[in-house]
């Protein structure tokens, strides 16, 4: 589904995607873009062919839980996300691409913490958004979970991710299946699990 113009939480466009779509979006007037790529990842030659836009690069794997070998999320990389939110606030920002590799999990944790990061009480109305632009997405929920204690919001941006996962495991039970085989089962609804 397509990104709409501009959302009541952001003064921009907004636009997720995964990489294999880096390249639909290069004469779309992307002005600034959140990149989040898997350690040692080389950077994507799609953006040579964007115009000019400022880029903020992430390198972290998609986990939930410690795991070996693998380099989750920190409290570091919140909170430096939260300080590009900052600056995205502060800036002249006409339309910011958040991506992922898939465009599923850590891309759309971000631009919700995003979206709420400024609008306290409307965390739901965040993924909200994202499913609508985004139907096929599971938001990293540790992302999600260190956001909301930093943020402060008792919880309410965790509540917010639970509906959201409830409605995308009800909606497209084959990626709730997929999420499933990848160790991430506790992140479905029990009465939705098999």
């Amino acid at each position: 589904m397509p990104d709409d113009p501009v959302h009541p939480l952001l003064s921009y466009r907004l636009t997720i995607c995964g990489l294999r779509e880096l390249d639909s979006y290069c004469a779309d007037g992307v002005t600034h873009v959140l990149s989040i790529l898997d350690p040692d990842w080389p950077d994507p030659e799609s953006f040579a062919a964007y115009g000019p836009h400022a880029r903020e690069i992430f390198h972290f794997d998609d986990v939930v839980e410690t795991k070996e070998g693998m380099v989750g999320p920190g409290i570091a990389d919140i909170e430096r996300l939260l300080r590009f939110g900052d600056r995205l606030s502060q800036e002249d920002v006409a339309h910011l691409l958040v991506h992922c590799h898939a465009g599923v999990s850590r891309s759309t944790a971000a631009a919700a913490i995003l979206m709420s990061q400024h609008n306290p009480g409307r965390e739901a109305e965040a993924f909200a958004y994202i499913a609508r632009i985004r139907p096929r997405s599971w938001p990293n929920s540790l992302m999600v979970r260190m956001a909301d204690e930093r943020l402060g919001r008792e919880g309410a941006l965790i509540e917010g991710l639970r509906e959201h996962h409830r409605r995308v495991a009800r909606d497209h039970p084959d990626l709730a299946e997929l999420i499933r085989l990848h160790g991430r089962a506790h992140e479905i609804p029990e009465d939705l699990l098999d």
